[in-house]
């Protein structure tokens, strides 16, 4: 008796090895893949400018430049936000926010010269727009300064294909994060993820690019595969550990060879052993 719904995943006619410096970008689905890759000791940079969710802002923040960034800062609650970064760059001062922005970019620059490998987990397709431009971050700004709708697939399309077409040697890894935005609304949240999942489909079939773009489905696992709630944690939302390691081992499956699978096991070993606080 089959009892599980299992999503099919071919595996890659290119790997991830130790030689690879990997990019993580995008919602917080990444930062937990990021956190598997870095406890196996693995090249990987994860998200410089902090948890970004929505499409648009991950590709502005792949092009980012201090000048224009440096004019979106802001002052609300007795802190300085920049408006296309994660609020863990707020600071006291404008001063020291901007050199927090400062070094965000230098280490998105040096990141995407040194990457063999981009992974992007595009999180929602809802946006917030203040004075026209979209944000990445709303930082606890009444909700009147802002106007929200729906990014359509033609304008994710569009803001992504130069950039992968600007990075010709990189191969592209996108996946849409599996935690529900259910303060969308869950019909909206549905809308959501499958505008995001029709650009991928777009992108993963861009002429001139045949497997150097394509979709890891952990939206799909999630949902589908580890359908119960036993998998995600106390809030009903997000994966639990237990689900963020086992799509990290279809993941691993999909892009790794077994070599280099026994060499993360045998590293994370090390790691453990490097956090464990002895009794005595």
């Amino acid at each position: 008796m089959k009892l599980q719904t299992t999503i099919e995943i071919a595996p890659s006619d290119w790997k991830i090895g130790y030689e690879d410096h990997i990019l993580m970008l995008g919602s917080c689905f990444s930062d937990e893949i990021g956190a598997q890759m870095a406890q196996r000791n693995m090249h990987v940079t994860c998200n410089p400018f902090g948890t970004l969710y929505n499409p648009l802002s991950i590709a502005n923040a792949i092009n980012s430049q201090f000048s224009i960034l440096n004019s979106q800062l802001i002052e609300y609650g007795g802190l300085w936000h920049s408006m296309m970064h994660h609020g863990s760059f707020s600071r006291p001062t404008k001063e020291a926010t901007e050199q927090a922005v400062k070094d965000s970019v230098e280490m998105m620059q040096r990141a995407l010269d040194e990457a063999s490998v981009i992974i992007v987990t595009f999180g929602t397709a809802w946006v917030y727009e203040m004075n026209g431009e979209i944000v990445a971050n709303c930082h606890k700004l009444p909700e009147s300064s802002f106007t929200r709708r729906c990014l359509s697939v033609d304008e994710i399309v569009e803001a992504w294909k130069p950039i992968i077409a600007r990075f010709p040697d990189k191969h592209w890894i996108f996946t849409v994060s599996p935690i529900r935005h259910i303060r969308d609304g869950l019909h909206e949240n549905q809308l959501s993820k499958a505008t995001l999942q029709m650009a991928i489909e777009q992108l993963s079939s861009l002429e001139g690019r045949p497997g150097g773009v394509c979709y890891f489905p952990s939206y799909e696992i999630l949902l589908d595969e580890l359908r119960d709630y036993r998998f995600y944690a106390d809030d009903l939302v997000h994966p639990s550990s237990l689900a963020v390691e086992y799509i990290w081992e279809r993941f691993a499956d999909t892009f790794c060879t077994p070599q280099t699978r026994n060499e993360m096991n045998i590293r994370l070993k090390q790691y453990k052993y490097t956090q464990h606080r002895p009794l005595h």
